[in-house]
């Protein structure tokens, strides 16, 4: 026999990078599916403790998305643009008592409008149910799970009961303990039912919501977002139902003079009448209303060890701005993008030991920017409606005139809205 020669002997096989996601939630599924896009080598396991047969297409909570965030789920083939109403244009304004002047506009109050054809965009966002968002990109994945099942898994009914830290890697116990190089969570839930993290503020305010039903005229693909006395008021459009025009209510109130429970639909439905511009038009009717106490509650870091967290595991935000769910997408989109480039630029791909953390502190560096401003943003806007200073709301009255008259601001406001921070 030869002897073999010194080519011939075989290197020792690369380890692919193992990347555990906890939480099938949009912002779960969208680093799943993006992991198995941009990762071919990587083995991903996504967890959930939600059964696989379990129907979420009826979930009826509204998800409002920014553009990028469309524009993402159009990328990795899990938008339905069928079930999502477009948003064409969004008027942000202030409720009485305020300013009032003819160069406000035909209201005479102080307003910002953005729209998608003033930015040069087919749409500033999308509205949709949570099941008709989630249901599609749960069968994408399934799809690329069976297409790939030695290298993809799901676990789901499989609820995670600890995360330990490992040298290198983590340890997941759900039911079996397993290593992993990289555990992402992303099961962040309600302000109510978490543990307060590192920067924590209860609002002590509710938010109340169900659906509009629009008077038949109302212009199609309009929001609308009020600052009350009391706090923000929105309107979301949604796709209509039985010829119905429809939108989506996000009615924000202090806890200590909340008085909405007691209210019939009649009643509700007169004072957000009283409270929201002409131009919405006659509301026809209301549905039931369901009430979620507010707060703020973040984590200094994204990442720790070899753990990080993204969407309301990472920081549950005031819904003011409508921008919780978007950071969630940006997150995920950030560390596989982080994680692409940390390999590549790797001497020893194949050892991810070697590499994720250093791709874990550029994502924690990269993501900064765009977190803490809005955090920022949306916590000095709730805490604001909280203050009764003589003469704040013509402030923010003019505030938002000042915004309306000045294209360069309002065109960074609306490309923040879409993109976040880049």
């Amino acid at each position: 026999m030869p002897a073999s020669s010194p080519t011939s002997s075989s290197a020792p096989a690369a380890t692919p990078l193992r990347l555990a996601i906890i939480g099938a939630g949009p912002a779960g599924l969208s680093l799943a599916l993006l992991a198995a896009q941009r990762l071919p080598q990587a083995q991903v396991t996504l967890f959930d403790a939600r059964p696989l047969d379990q129907d979420v297409s009826g979930d009826p909570r509204t998800l409002a998305l920014a553009l990028g965030s469309v524009q993402l789920l159009q990328r990795l083939q899990a938008w339905d643009a069928e079930a999502a109403q477009a948003i064409l244009e969004v008027s942000v304004s202030q409720a009485p008592p305020t300013l009032s002047h003819p160069l406000f506009g035909p209201s005479q109050e102080p307003e910002v409008r953005l729209s998608a054809a003033e930015q040069g965009v087919p749409q500033l966002g999308a509205v949709l149910s949570y099941g008709q968002l989630v249901a599609p990109m749960q069968a994408a994945w399934q799809a690329r799970v069976q297409a790939e099942p030695g290298r993809l898994f799901s676990r789901f009914g499989t609820p995670v009961q600890g995360l330990k830290p490992l040298s290198p890697g983590v340890e997941i116990d759900a039911g079996v303990a397993e290593s992993f190089d990289l555990a992402v969570v992303a099961e962040g839930g309600v302000f109510a039912e978490q543990a307060r993290k590192a920067v924590s503020h209860d609002y002590q305010q509710n938010a109340w919501v169900g659906s509009i039903i629009l008077a038949e005229d109302s212009p199609p693909g309009l929001a609308f977002e009020r600052f009350t006395r009391n706090g923000p008021l929105a309107l979301l459009p949604l796709r209509p139902r039985d010829g119905q025009r429809r939108a989506a209510l996000v009615w924000c109130m202090p806890q200590a003079d909340d008085d909405i429970a007691s209210l019939s639909d009649a009643q509700r439905l007169a004072v957000i009448q009283s409270l929201l511009p002409a131009r919405v038009g006659t509301l026809q009717g209301i549905s039931p209303l369901k009430c979620f106490a507010l707060g703020l509650n973040a984590e200094r870091s994204l990442v720790e060890g070899q753990v990080v967290r993204i969407g309301n595991a990472a920081q549950t935000l005031h819904p003011v701005a409508g921008q919780g769910l978007n950071l969630g997408l940006r997150d995920a989109y950030a560390l596989v993008e982080a994680l692409v480039q940390g390999q590549a630029r790797s001497s020893e791909p194949g050892l991810p030991a070697l590499w994720v953390s250093q791709a874990l502190r550029r994502v924690e560096w990269q993501r900064a920017p765009d977190r803490w401003s809005m955090i920022a943003a949306t916590d000095f806007l709730a805490r604001s409606f909280a203050w009764r200073w003589p003469g704040l709301p013509a402030v923010r009255g003019l505030a938002l005139a000042g915004l309306q008259q000045i294209p360069p601001l309002k065109k960074a406001l609306a490309r923040q809205m879409m993109f976040g921070r880049r």
